[in-house]
């Protein structure tokens, strides 16, 4: 699914050396987090989301094809990604618990 989403989104901006993706996946669910060029986030949500949305749709084809769930998120600059913020919810409710 990973090398899927590059070989759209690397054809679809004006850097695509700064594509980064990254893959959190469980056993039927898939999250595809993606970071592009501050100047290419608007070539990959497209006029009024169309693009993404399209991106989107094709992963969801693929991946239902394939028995999973799939999710693509758009990971913008200074942005904490997904894996990292659930580290820290974790780490703020086992403190929170123990102040209690």
């Amino acid at each position: 699914m990973k090398e899927f989403v590059e070989y759209i989104v690397k054809n679809l901006v004006d850097n695509p050396d700064k594509v980064v993706i990254n893959e959190i996946g469980g056993t039927h669910t898939l999250i595809i987090e993606l970071s592009v060029e501050k100047s290419d986030i608007g070539k990959i949500i497209g006029k009024k989301g169309k693009t993404i949305n399209a991106i989107r749709t094709l992963l969801m084809s693929v991946a239902s094809r394939n028995g999973i769930r799939v999710n693509l998120e758009i990971i913008e600059e200074g942005k904490v990604p997904r894996t990292e913020s659930v580290e820290s919810t974790e780490s703020t409710e086992s403190t929170e618990s123990t102040e209690s």
